[in-house]
């Protein structure tokens, strides 16, 4: 059998989520559902560029998939005798297209989602798990986007499998508040998920493109959901901003380049577009948020032509909104790096006097650090503070960008 064709694959990767989901809830088990799948794709391929698009494609394959999967329930003797109730009849694509609930596979999918993020799994597993379930990955697809070995891939996401389905998540239909939570956790793993994609927790590898697009893909999935929540617009507006400029972000070497030194001609001028015409779309609900303010710093830094004419008044009035919505340490930081723009660097090491017990493990507390002590011309600080952030174990292109500022440093002892 050879591969799907292009717009076959497509097609099953814009399908893939409820199918998978409305598979899920009629079979209670992963596993079955993604096999009943598999096998209405396979048929698909078979069919479809023969017979043409059917009416409804999504009916289509779920009607397959679920006598594929009664028929394997049958062949291994776990056939019972209610496999076919619950859930209407899905014999006949006719029916289906009938039958469908849209906004009943949208609390399939994010529920979906939810079981991706259970909370005893790590944050990399919650991932893992769902660029296989929901984004359809490969095993090898996202053992390369990890950087780890396919067989040491499929094992975490097997015991992930495990673990989330023990969750034992009810299959009714969730109540307004249970689907907010729900809603508000599986955007934080997108978020996590995007994050890691595009600034690499280890390896030798700086931006993992793969996360990033399937972050974007979720992220996308989840608009399509829910499409008037605004920070569903301003956290798909975020990832395309920050993916926008990933040609300029690394150099054909594998060097890092800092914001200010990118070429922005390399910039994605499209994508920026789709970003802003979101981001305006969600202010105009007027209900501000993290990733709507997230993504109107990455706004301001794209609308700007060159890094010397950037609104960096605008972007530290921004970190101060975020800082009210999202006290942390980190938001501090960039909140403090946005002040150094503004007032100075010594208003800004004033700031980062305040988080050196909360981040000294944080690598971009020490650059930031070094930055400021550089702008001071305090070479003997800045050196200090780029070796402990050498100490805490960058990835392969920041570890090199540290040393050559590192040997900076020296020159100017």
């Amino acid at each position: 059998m050879t591969a799907p064709s292009a717009w076959l694959a497509a097609r099953f990767a814009d399908i893939r989520p409820k199918a998978i989901a409305a598979l899920m809830r009629q079979f209670r088990d992963l596993d079955l559902a993604e096999e009943a799948f598999s096998a209405s794709c396979l048929k698909a391929v078979q069919v479809w560029p023969r017979q043409g698009l059917p009416d409804d494609p999504l009916a289509w394959l779920l009607s397959v998939g679920r006598n594929a999967g009664i028929d394997s329930l049958r062949r291994s003797a776990r056939f019972r005798d209610d496999a076919s109730s619950g859930d209407a009849d899905l014999d006949t694509e006719g029916d289906l297209v009938d039958r469908i609930d849209m906004a009943g596979l949208r609390d399939d999918v994010l529920r979906l989602l939810f079981i991706c993020c259970r909370p005893d799994l790590t944050v990399q597993d919650q991932s893992a798990l769902a660029l296989r379930i929901v984004g359809g990955l490969s095993v090898a697809e996202i053992a390369r986007a990890f950087l780890v070995k396919p067989k040491a891939m499929e094992q975490r996401i097997t015991r992930a499998k495990r673990t989330a389905m023990r969750a034992d998540i009810p299959f009714q239909t969730p109540d307004l508040a249970e689907r907010h939570a729900r809603l508000k956790t599986v955007s934080l793993l997108v978020y996590l998920m995007f994050n890691e994609g595009w600034s690499a927790s280890a390896g030798d590898t700086l931006i993992k493109a793969p996360l990033c697009e399937e972050a974007i893909r979720l992220a996308r999935l989840l608009l399509d959901l829910f499409p008037s929540v605004s920070e569903l617009m301003g956290l798909l507006a975020l990832f395309l901003l920050q993916h926008s400029r990933r040609r300029a972000r690394i150099t054909p070497d594998g060097e890092l380049v800092a914001l200010d030194h990118q070429d922005r001609a390399l910039w994605d001028r499209p994508m920026i577009a789709e970003a802003q015409a979101l981001l305006e779309k969600a202010l105009r609900h007027g209900t501000p948020g993290p990733y709507q303010i997230q993504a109107a710093i990455s706004a301001v830094h794209a609308a700007a032509a060159n890094a010397e004419v950037t609104d960096w008044r605008e972007i530290e009035r921004l970190y101060a909104a975020l800082y009210l919505m999202q006290p942390s340490p980190v938001v501090r930081l960039n909140h403090a790096a946005a002040v150094a723009k503004v007032e100075g660097p010594d208003a800004a090491l004033r700031i980062l006097e305040t988080l050196e017990c909360d981040l000294a493990g944080y690598q971009w507390f020490h650059t930031t650090r070094a930055a400021f002590f550089t702008e001071l011309g305090n070479a003997g600080a800045a050196k200090a503070a780029l070796e402990c952030a050498l100490s805490l174990g960058p990835t392969e292109p920041e570890r090199r960008h540290l040393r050559r500022q590192i040997a900076n440093c020296e020159k100017n002892l």
